[in-house]
């Protein structure tokens, strides 16, 4: 093995990023540094994830504390401190925390790119004036290159006026 290729973080520590990642985001092995196969990441889960489907990517979640609340497909979970779930490609998922402290989980994705979606969305979202969380329709905008897609709620249809005489 390489010596250039050795990677070892202290506790807490991250691998740098293009852009600033939320603090609650630390990188351990960027999808550089596993020449594409996967990118790991450690996470606390502290809002809601909406649903969304990875196309290409299966994603590994080892929860370390506290619980994570996991809809998968048409299932609903909730995984505790121990445990693992494989959410494959495909499947249409959103995660959310389901303790108080949120949970604190390793995330993998095969193959890599997660973390270059994240700095991606990170950038956008850093721009002037912007707040708030973002809709299904940008969150797509920007997962897009990366195969992922946000489900978007349905639009209310408009109400049907009465005919007048």
């Amino acid at each position: 093995m390489s010596e250039d290729r050795f990677i070892l973080l202290d506790p807490g520590a991250s691998r740098p990023t293009r852009v600033p990642l939320p603090p609650a985001t630390t990188v351990k092995a960027r999808t550089e540094d596993t020449e594409g196969r996967f990118s790991l990441m450690e996470v606390v889960v502290a809002q809601e994830i909406p649903r969304h489907v990875h196309h290409v990517a299966d994603e590994c979640i080892y929860v370390l504390s506290g619980a994570l609340g996991v809809e998968f497909d048409d299932t609903d979970r909730t995984v505790m401190a121990g445990q693992f779930v494989l959410l494959p490609h495909g499947v249409p998922h959103a995660l959310r925390p389901a303790s108080t402290p949120p949970p604190n989980v390793l995330q993998i994705s095969s193959p890599g790119g997660w973390e270059c979606y994240l700095e991606d969305l990170s950038e956008h979202l850093s721009g002037a004036g912007r707040r708030g969380r973002p809709d299904a329709a940008l969150l797509n905008r920007i997962a897009e290159p990366y195969r992922i897609t946000y489900e978007e709620p349905a639009t209310p249809s408009q109400p049907v006026a009465p005919d007048r005489p």
